[in-house]
């Protein structure tokens, strides 16, 4: 298990991590989730023992962080590292070795990587020939190559079409599957919402929402309604009962304003909609998101 406690990083006027905690169980996809600037990289950096913390403790089952793990963690950083006048093998082959991978072994592996993400007959072209997806693929595999037990993901899908997104979904739970530890840090919601089993969002370096995802989505989900109706719903944006609305051609989601029960709503606009259907809903990651940021600003 991969443990932080009251983890706290300080440059001289600020402070980009503020006592956050959290741990990671074997076999689970943890989504770090915020806006820029939230304390992400941060944190990320200390956990690769990259920056130390001014206080707190990492821990892998129970020990210290330290060069001794690094064999153990793979990175896929948000700022891409390749040698883009190099070969693609000889790129691989290089961060390979520097994860003590004898070469024999490597090139195993190489082929393997190469096949399963669609790329063999890029094997000997250079970096900079490649598409910006397939350089990412690239940089996947050498983040992977050495079968890590722990995965930092650091916006893994930028570049990917949805095809080429998919695929690296099934890979990225084909390592949780099999039982690995992985950090997953990412503007995409909606592809967290899908991945991740807990999450922590941070805001300005302070924790503002953590835990396991299914049962925030339920604590934020009792003022989310789905409507469908007939007639002209545009004055729904125009009630104080609602927070957020999107308004489709035959129905609505709506988050109304605490407090405000949904069976009054209901009650409220039933005179100028025919509503065939409602329903209390779960909030997706993306609202809760913008929720929290808000009240927290």
């Amino acid at each position: 298990m991969l443990e932080i406690r009251n983890l706290v990083k300080e440059y001289k006027n600020v402070t980009a991590v503020n006592d956050i905690s959290f741990n990671i169980e074997p076999g689970k996809i943890f989504g770090l989730l915020g806006p820029n600037g939230a304390g992400k990289t941060t944190t990320i950096r200390t956990i690769l023992n990259i920056i130390k913390p001014t206080s707190g403790l990492i821990t892998l089952d129970g020990n210290s962080i330290t060069e001794d793990f690094y064999n153990l963690i793979g990175y896929l950083p948000e700022d891409r590292g390749l040698y883009k006048k190099s070969k693609v093998i000889d790129v691989i082959l290089y961060f390979s070795s520097l994860k003590s991978i004898d070469k024999k072994e490597a090139l195993k592996r190489v082929s393997y990587w190469l096949s399963e993400l669609n790329i063999e007959e890029y094997k000997y072209k250079k970096i900079e020939e490649l598409s910006k997806g397939n350089q990412q693929k690239i940089q996947f595999i050498t983040a992977v190559l050495h079968d890590p037990k722990i995965l930092i993901l650091d916006e893994p899908f930028s570049g990917f079409d949805p095809i080429n997104q998919q695929l690296i979904k099934e890979q990225i739970l084909n390592f949780a599957s099999s039982g690995k530890i992985i950090v997953l840090s990412t503007h995409q919601m909606d592809t967290a919402e899908k991945l991740c089993s807990d999450i922590l969002l941070l805001n300005n370096g302070k924790e503002v929402c953590k835990g396991n995802l299914a049962k925030i989505k339920k604590e934020f989900g009792t003022n989310n309604i789905k409507i469908e109706f007939d007639g002209d719903a545009s004055f729904l944006n125009e009630l104080d009962d609602v927070k957020s609305i999107d308004v489709y051609s035959t129905y609505a989601e709506i988050h109304l304003v605490q407090n405000i029960k949904p069976a009054e709503f209901l009650r409220k606009i039933s005179d100028r909609l025919l509503i065939s259907h409602f329903s209390v809903i779960e909030p997706t990651l993306n609202t809760i998101f913008l929720d929290v940021i808000k009240s927290t600003k």
